[in-house]
């Protein structure tokens, strides 16, 4: 009786939590703060991260990716190819992206930045439509993280599944 009394409170409690799912994941308001450390090391790694999703992500300006990202740029992404010209090729000839205004501020939705080490890690607001009605949309969280060499990001890893091309 008391095992059964146990399933019961886990499948009421479980079925709630499911009615009531999700939080909206929310961005910081100031993301360029979170891109700074007062340890030199960090500070640089953060820095360069920075410029990745600002100037090359958002803006595509991926004609300034020696500044940014080694020659070897190794890529745990399973759309792109390792080294810099292949990520480089991805995005401008495979994706097809065009350079715009380099924005004064961030637009994307930065949740945290982690840095440790030569590791600089990413979290983002994802929003996503709705599987089971297409006239809704929910939040979760997409990351970004590299791994710096010199103050250039040496390796990438991220969510990322294969793409249909």
């Amino acid at each position: 009786m008391r095992k059964n009394l146990f399933a019961f409170a886990f499948f009421v409690t479980f079925i709630s939590n499911i009615a009531n799912a999700q939080d909206a994941v929310v961005a910081t308001e100031n993301p360029e703060a979170l891109f700074t450390s007062k340890d030199p090391l960090l500070h640089k790694n953060k820095q360069a991260a920075y410029h990745i999703v600002k100037d090359l992500l958002e803006a595509n300006h991926w004609e300034v990716a020696g500044q940014y990202l080694t020659e070897r740029y190794i890529q745990h992404n399973p759309n792109a190819a390792n080294g810099r010209a292949a990520v480089v090729d991805f995005f401008t000839k495979t994706l097809k992206v065009k350079p715009s205004a380099i924005p004064e501020k961030m637009k994307s939705k930065v949740v945290s930045v982690v840095a440790e080490g030569d590791l600089v890690t990413v979290a983002f607001v994802r929003e996503e439509q709705n599987p089971s009605d297409h006239s809704k949309t929910y939040t979760t969280t997409w990351f970004d993280q590299w791994r710096f060499v010199d103050g250039k990001a040496d390796e990438h890893w991220d969510g990322a599944v294969l793409i249909k091309r």
